[in-house]
């Protein structure tokens, strides 16, 4: 690495128009070279799953590790550092330099939308799985990005809000995760599009201090894409790349300020600065490196780690004596449900990847029980939400008959521009080759069942939708949104009906014309015709009681749970939760899972034998659910975030904001906070999950006081109780009841896992951080730890804390 004088050298080369313009991007994912110092462009990639790349391509294929909400509910922060390594490999295969990854925003309400691509509720969990994945994802020179800095919790609105917040709860809260990412030596910290407190984070003050000042953070601050709304204030707030690029509000602008003074040219050549630092660590200044030879994962050993990653991260939240199940004394298992058959993997919007590979649970339980018993599938009642995108299942392209589409681009003159095979009709970012006027969408549909289908286009502005010349649809579809995500990767889908016959092949032809500041996104679906509701839950229910187990799959769709908007309820909707109880009714040995990224409402989980939840479990997911149901692997996972019985009994509900703002009245009491603060007790506490073995809380010990900022460690004896060798999550709280300053009635501040075999006893070191003590004092503006008592509380999750002792802190010297 450069010293300091070096980059100083290197930085006197640059005139003040090169300076201004590496501080933008060059285009949508690379930055800007400079030949004058030998500087090369890094690419960056969304990459909280998996490492998509530069482009929206599905032949471009990517590993999917389970979302973020599975990550955190391993409590495993070497395997998580694992995945981060595994991220790494997959961007240098990529020509990835910066995965932007972890998102270290907090799960504030149940109804925020991107819960699955954000860790838990709680900011010490949080800050311990993002600090992990960074140090995975650094150790291979492929950089970290801390993100969506700071406050932005929730959906509505988002390139608007203006978050109101205290001090002490933004210190407390919101910005630890962040700082023990910076603590963890990550490389970039992504800025908002919210505002905290009156201005936008891209032009904040918080991105000095504590960013830099305090923390020590000497990085890169990234704008969100398209987050940076203004010039000067944005240049003299801390941020130091804006993208998207090469337009944005830097480049001329920022250069006019420099020579009107309203910049202050140090400021610039700071920026610079760390831009060349940063190139420096990832290899992309100076002359080019020799290629190193760095380890490629053997693709089994890769299925094998994301397959163990699900699996970990899986929550078992009841049992009745129904798993595991025992694959040798089965001879029919039913698998019931949309989901069961068409598992979703993954969340919606920008961080979506395309996989080489999906495993579904009803392909992972057939794969577990071929030769031993019989699969028997029902679908259920139709799904909710958006038809999906059309692929080789339904359709071929009309110019060879293989499975996928056609697409086209033409000119203003209908002529044909560029034209090539694809295998799916998600076509975000289609090639625009000079002349471009219409994306276009060619494919035969091969329905093999006849009825009423519904279609459905996806995109802006003039478009249409032919069946065998007919048209179905036709209209000018005005963009009523900024929102990037929404724009580029989700946009709205209009639906329409047709009567399709099994066994023929009618020609669907979609048309888009191209308009400014639209985007290029087009969608074409497809979706059979939807089973009569009574007579889909009667075939399962049928199918349930002639076989020796049930498996139910049910879960949320792209409506529920995706970047860009909030969600309105928590329900998994009247027809799967009729499925749910139609199936238990006629057999007790039903397993439930639930295949969501955040909390939903199951009015049903006591009437079934067992409940699992297996988050957005990834490519491997099937498998992995698989390995837990019949017992080869115990279900490690344990709630990040609370969950509630129904969404009024949540203490915090609110997303909205009011005028323009959002205020965060609830102060630290988020997730179990919240819930103790309210006297209410919910469906599941954080921290909360099952094995397939018992536990005894026996006792805890540790020093009876301890001076304060300093850390200590608390040890926890535990018994197995149970018949079967399990992983124990074991968790310590802390409260300070009778404090002159107000806390939560009990919050989390550290644990330990722990393995013991049938009867044996084991001891848990858990660690208690020095931070876990200490408060903002807004008054003299810093950090305090009030001495007085300490109650230490040790237990299986935050309703549960069987154990406690007290703890003296005193002064400091």
């Amino acid at each position: 690495m450069r010293d300091e004088d070096e980059l100083d050298r290197l930085i006197d080369k640059l005139t003040p128009e090169a300076k201004v313009s590496l501080l933008t991007g060059a285009d949508t994912w690379r930055t800007a070279a400079e030949p004058a110092v030998e500087l090369r462009p890094w690419v960056m990639s969304d990459g909280p799953a998996g490492v998509r790349g530069p482009s929206w391509d599905e032949r471009h294929t990517a590993v999917l590790l389970p979302s973020a909400t599975a990550l955190a509910a391993t409590w495993d922060e070497p395997l998580v550092e694992r995945l981060g390594s595994l991220l790494a490999l997959e961007a240098r295969r990529k020509g990835v330099h910066v995965v932007l990854a972890p998102n270290l925003n907090l799960h504030r309400s149940p109804l925020g939308g991107r819960h699955f691509e954000c860790f838990s509720e709680d900011p010490e969990l949080t800050g311990r799985m993002g600090a992990a994945l960074v140090r995975g994802i650094q150790a291979h020179q492929v950089a970290a990005t801390a993100k969506h800095y700071v406050a932005n919790d929730s959906e509505t609105d988002r390139l608007s809000v203006d978050v109101r917040v205290d001090e002490r709860t933004l210190r407390e809260v919101y910005l630890a995760p962040f700082e023990a990412a910076v603590a963890a030596g990550v490389r970039f910290v992504m800025a908002g599009y919210n505002a905290v407190n009156g201005t936008t984070t891209t032009a904040s003050s918080l991105l000095r201090s504590p960013l830099r000042t305090e923390w020590g953070f000497a990085g890169v601050v990234v704008s969100d894409w398209g987050a940076a709304r203004s010039t000067g204030e944005c240049a003299r707030a801390g941020l130091d790349l804006v993208m998207p690029g090469p337009e944005g509000v830097w480049g001329e602008a920022l250069a006019r300020a420099l020579e009107r003074g309203e910049v202050d040219r140090r400021l610039v050549d700071d920026k610079v600065r760390h831009l060349l630092r940063g190139a420096d660590w990832l290899g992309a200044l100076g002359p080019m490196p020799l290629p190193e030879r760095r380890p490629v994962p053997r693709p089994g050993a890769v299925r094998a780690l994301v397959r163990r990653a699900a699996a970990a991260g899986t929550v078992l939240l009841a049992n009745r004596n129904v798993l595991p199940l025992d694959a040798e004394g089965l001879t029919t298992v039913a698998v019931i449900g949309a989901r069961a058959a068409h598992t979703r993997t993954q969340g919606g919007g920008s961080a979506g990847v395309f996989p080489e590979g999906e495993v579904g649970v009803l392909d992972g339980v057939r794969s577990w029980l071929r030769g031993r018993a019989t699969v028997v599938h029902v679908p259920g009642p139709a799904l909710a939400g958006p038809p999906p995108a059309l692929d080789g299942t339904w359709c071929t392209a009309p110019d060879s008959g293989t499975p996928g589409v056609l697409l086209r681009v033409l000119d203003a003159d209908e002529t044909v521009l560029h034209s090539e095979h694809r295998f799916c009709a998600r076509q975000l970012e289609p090639p625009l080759p000079p002349g471009a006027h219409t994306v276009e969408i060619r494919a035969r549909l091969r329905p093999r069942a006849s009825g009423r289908w519904t279609l459905g286009i996806a995109g802006f502005g003039r478009m249409t939708l032919h069946l065998d010349g007919a048209e179905l649809l036709a209209g000018d579809f005005p963009k009523d949104t900024d929102d990037p995500a929404l724009i580029h990767v989700t946009p709205p889908i209009h639906r329409v009906s047709a009567e399709l016959v099994a066994g023929t092949s009618p020609l669907l032809v979609a048309r888009r014309e191209l308009a400014p500041d639209t985007g290029r996104a087009l969608v074409v679906s497809a979706a059979p015709p939807a089973p009569d509701t009574a007579t889909a839950l009667a075939a399962a229910a049928r199918a349930a009681h002639a076989a020796d187990a049930a498996i139910v799959v049910v879960g949320t769709t792209e409506d529920d749970e995706c970047e860009g908007r909030d969600r309105t309820h928590l329900r998994l909707g009247s027809d799967q939760d009729a499925l749910v109880r139609a199936v238990a009714a006629a057999n007790p040995r039903t397993v439930v899972i639930v295949n969501s990224g955040g909390p939903v409402e199951m009015p049903w989980r006591r009437e079934v034998g067992a409940l699992l939840l297996s988050w957005f479990p990834g490519q491997e997911g099937g498998s992995a659910l698989s390995d837990v149901l019949f017992g080869r692997t115990e279900p490690g996972g344990r709630l990040p975030t609370t969950w509630p019985a129904v969404l009024q009994d949540a203490p915090v509900v609110d997303t909205r904001p009011r005028e323009g703002r959002l205020a965060y009245t609830e102060g630290p009491h988020i997730g179990h906070r919240g819930w103790l603060r309210a006297g209410r007790t919910p469906a599941y506490w954080f921290g909360y999950g099952l094995g397939y073995t018992t536990w005894a809380y026996e006792e805890v010990t540790g020093p009876s006081s301890v001076r304060a900022g300093e850390a200590f460690t608390v040890r926890v004896r535990v018994r197995n109780t149970g018949t079967r060798a399990g992983r124990e999550v074991v968790q310590v709280y802390l409260a300070r009841p009778g404090a002159a300053v107000e806390y939560p009635e009990r919050w989390f501040a550290g644990y330990a896992a722990v393995r013991a075999r049938p009867g044996e006893t084991v001891t848990a070191s858990v660690h208690v951080p020095a931070r876990a003590l200490r408060h903002w004092d807004e008054r003299t503006g810093r950090w305090r730890t009030e001495p007085g008592t300490c109650r230490v509380l040790a237990g299986p999750s935050a309703g549960d804390v069987p154990l406690a002792r007290e703890v003296e802190l005193t002064p400091a010297d």
